[in-house]
């Protein structure tokens, strides 16, 4: 794979061999985030399971406490009262079977979270096939099917994350920008992985977490060492 001058530049700054501290490795995103643009810090957690087993499934969400810096777009599928609460808490696009329509005709996915009241997941339903691949179909485990859908859109807008396990038994979430500075992203980091130790299946054997890497949009992965994620608390 071919990597830029800047890339390069940074990696230099990386000891690969070296497992970091979170915070060490958090100050070390920031020096080698070299693009013009804000990036945005990601985390990779290898966790010791296997997502082809339905009990050790690794799944659900969490509000960071400095949410993760982007704007994030908000669809609700409501009627009635449900529909006025979503758009009074600040939902970017609120409907039922006509948002159905325009998702199926057009193609339509300017939004980011989706979320559902339980009497309309009938109709969300038919878009699974569209939903689903793009991660958007609402789930009552990531608190997006739900009566509640002002919380939720509250909650999504001040930093709400969801996180799942992909084919390789890795999650990949993001913990903010490289503006945010260590104690920030820190605080985001600490917030994650003790949600995803808390969500460890009883069916999960042997090390849990298996690696941990952060990394900027354009840096190179910095390796956590997992026996020191719960330090400089």
């Amino acid at each position: 794979m071919f990597r830029g001058k800047k890339y390069k530049e940074s990696l230099k700054l990386v000891d690969r061999t070296m497992l970091y501290s979170p915070a060490e490795a958090l100050e070390l995103v920031q020096k080698t985030a070299k693009a013009k643009f804000d990036e945005t810090v990601e985390a990779h957690i290898r966790l010791g399971v296997d997502s082809r087993h339905a009990d050790q499934q690794v799944r659900g969400a969490v509000v960071l406490p400095h949410g993760t810096g982007k704007t994030v777009r908000v669809l609700v599928f409501a009627k009635g009262e449900k529909a006025r609460e979503a758009e009074e808490a600040g939902a970017d696009f609120v409907g039922a079977e006509e948002l159905v329509s325009k998702i199926q005709n057009e193609n339509w996915f300017d939004y980011d979270v989706v979320v559902a009241t339980p009497d309309m997941m009938g109709v969300v339903g038919r878009l699974g096939k569209l939903l689903g691949p793009k991660g958007l179909m609402p789930n009552p485990k990531a608190g997006t099917v739900t009566m509640d859908v002002a919380k939720a859109v509250k909650d999504i807008k001040a930093g709400k994350i969801e996180y799942r396990l992909d084919k390789t038994n890795i999650i990949h979430c993001p913990i903010g920008k490289v503006s945010f500075g260590t104690e920030k992203l820190l605080e985001n980091f600490q917030t994650l992985l003790d949600a995803i130790i808390k969500a460890k299946p009883a069916a999960a054997k042997g090390q849990y977490l298996k690696s941990v890497v952060v990394a900027s949009t354009m840096g190179p992965g910095i390796k956590i060492n997992p026996a020191r994620v719960n330090e400089q608390r």
